[in-house]
């Protein structure tokens, strides 16, 4: 059955691609799967889709004809979703600056290796009010996340989710009970982007899905949800980080959930 969701990249599906499979195999929803080493072809992409969502699938597995078809229905009202990762964005292999998908974003890509890792997390912070972000413990409980490629919002694009570094250091001799900690800003990166592309929605999310740049980001939320896709390794991750996915997807989507 040809599905309205079409998902690219992450390895595959007993890889990285299993984390969101898996959720998506929760939810109840169908899709269509490419792993990163498959190249995309016309028969695929010219299929009617109501979301495309990139992770860790480098531009050159995408050719120019069938991004200018998959640029033709998200301008049409489908939607696009590029997940972070070392072949997302310009990262390392990913190269989707100065592409026809690329430029559909909501962000501006740098054309030089955009990757950033940080070795004291960074946490996440919701920078205005918006159905992606609505309900969840972004200021109770901060998620915190290892990397993620750094971009610019484009004017007019509207920052969702902010990633906030920090200097961490512990004062006192070690071990000792008395031992305190201070936290001191360093950056803040935008991590959440959404925007719009003709009638469709575009949305760029500037970390991974899966480990290892997702961080403790993957454990988010009590209790657990477990998900096992077709032919993919089951996952077990948090209900806060799961929410937060169906959210994303269904709005950049326009997927009704009554309906799926």
């Amino acid at each position: 059955m040809t599905s309205s969701l079409l998902y690219c990249g992450d390895t595959d599906l007993n890889g990285a691609a299993s984390y969101l499979a898996g959720l998506m195999a929760s939810w109840g929803w169908s899709f269509e799967y490419v792993p990163s080493h498959q190249k995309m072809t016309t028969e695929q992409i010219m299929r009617p889709r109501s979301l495309l969502i990139l992770s860790d699938y480098p531009a050159a597995q995408f050719p120019a004809d069938c991004q200018q078809l998959a640029l033709q229905q998200i301008e049409q009202g489908g939607g696009l979703l590029m997940i972070g990762g070392w072949e997302s964005f310009h990262g390392y292999g990913g190269n989707w600056d100065e592409t026809p998908l690329g430029a559909a974003l909501p962000v501006v890509i740098e054309s030089q290796d955009d990757r950033m890792n940080f070795a004291q997390s960074a946490w996440l912070s919701p920078a205005r009010e918006h159905p992606v972000t609505r309900q969840l413990p972004w200021l109770a409980q901060p998620p915190a996340i290892g990397g993620m490629n750094r971009v610019t919002a484009k004017p007019g694009a509207q920052t969702l989710l902010n990633a906030h570094s920090f200097a961490v250091q512990a004062h006192g001799t070690s071990p000792a009970p008395d031992q305190t900690w201070t936290f001191t800003p360093a950056q803040t990166f935008p991590a959440l982007v959404v925007g719009e592309r003709g009638l469709g929605r575009t949305a760029a999310f500037l970390s991974d899905v899966a480990p290892h740049w997702v961080g403790g980001f993957v454990d988010w939320g009590m209790p657990r949800v477990t998900g096992q896709a077709t032919n993919g390794q089951a996952i077990e991750v948090g209900s806060d980080y799961a929410q937060f996915w169906k959210q994303l997807l269904e709005w950049t989507g326009r997927f009704d959930p009554s309906s799926r």
